[in-house]
């Protein structure tokens, strides 16, 4: 197995998905470009302040607007893996949150980064999760909710009750166990049962690419790489 707690077929088939969108948006950005009007001045202090020429400019330009695509399907990526896991389930886009786990009695709405919502949205989030374990009502009453942040501020495992603050008073609401915000690292554990999980998917991804594109990432790429996941989530 790739990972302990996950089928290899659904880790490749996640990660090919996540390569064919990354080619997709390079290919769509090269058709777009060009059609919107270009600033000129710009475009020449990029190119002799950053010491590019025309095509590595140009190329740059593709990468830059081809990577807010990809960025806005990697918490998909971490939605889909985990709702993967034997017990969990991927409600996926447009459902009230994005996992649930009946077995444990959780639910989780997951951002990739910790900027992804402004301070409005995230008291916003914590009224969608509160009506939905606080009702009685509503089919998740008494089920823990977490807000999940796969790449925290800073890197420090927490897993605490959310608050958030009202968007109209400016005060933080108040706590309640039932409504936790948790880190991505924290957050695979709970789900996997497995410590090191988040650690073990990202060691595994070079030989999933590899094995699917034939693009092999050489020591020095994955020694810079992995000392980015070093710096997100701790040693």
């Amino acid at each position: 197995m790739l990972v302990k707690f996950l089928d290899d077929a659904a880790l490749v088939a996640e990660v090919s998905h996540l390569l064919t969108v990354a080619e997709e948006a390079v290919e769509a950005q090269r058709k777009e470009f060009g059609k919107n009007v270009i600033d000129p001045f710009a475009a020449m202090f990029e190119m002799a302040g950053f010491g590019m020429d025309h095509a590595g400019w140009v190329n740059s330009e593709l990468m830059r607007q081809a990577q807010k695509t990809l960025l806005n399907h990697i918490g998909g990526f971490h939605q889909n893996i985990l709702g993967s896991v034997a017990g969990w389930e991927n409600m996926n886009t447009g459902s009230v949150v994005d996992l649930v786990s009946e077995k444990h009695r959780v639910i989780a709405e997951v951002k990739n980064k910790h900027n992804t919502l402004s301070g409005g949205k995230r008291s916003d989030q914590y009224s969608n999760l509160e009506k939905l374990v606080m009702q009685k009502a509503s089919r998740y009453h008494g089920y823990t909710a977490y807000f999940v942040t796969v790449i925290p501020k800073s890197p420090e495992r927490f897993d605490r009750p959310f608050t958030p603050s009202e968007k109209e008073t400016g005060a933080k609401v108040p706590e309640n166990e039932l409504i936790r915000e948790i880190d991505g690292a924290s957050f695979y554990e709970l789900v996997t049962g497995e410590k090191d999980a988040l650690g073990q998917l990202f060691a595994v991804l070079p030989k999933v690419v590899e094995g699917i594109t034939d693009r092999k990432t050489d020591a020095a790429d994955r020694a810079a790489l992995n000392a980015y996941f070093s710096n997100a989530f701790g040693a």
